[in-house]
C-alpha cells in the first residue's frame, strides 16, 4: 500500500474542531480513500484582543490507487 499526504486548512468562527471537521468534509468532496488525519497547526485570528477566527491545518493521508 502506498499513501500520499495533502495539508488542508479549515476556518471556522466557532471552534478548532468546527474547523478541522468542515476541512475534512471539504477535502471528501474529491479525494477518496481518506484514512487518517493528523492536526499539524491550530491557529486564531484576532480582533481588537478578541478571538474572531479558528484556523486548523490538518494533514490528510489516504491511499493511493492502482490503475
Amino acid at each position: 500500500m502506498v499513501q500520499k499526504v495533502i495539508d488542508v486548512v479549515g476556518v471556522s468562527p466557532e471552534s478548532f474542531t468546527k474547523a478541522a471537521t468542515d476541512a475534512v468534509e471539504e477535502a471528501a468532496k474529491s479525494v477518496r480513500n481518506m484514512k487518517w488525519a493528523r492536526v499539524s497547526e491550530m491557529e486564531m485570528g484576532l480582533e481588537g484582543g478578541r478571538i474572531v477566527e479558528f484556523r486548523t491545518t490538518l494533514r490528510i493521508y489516504f491511499d493511493v490507487e492502482s490503475p
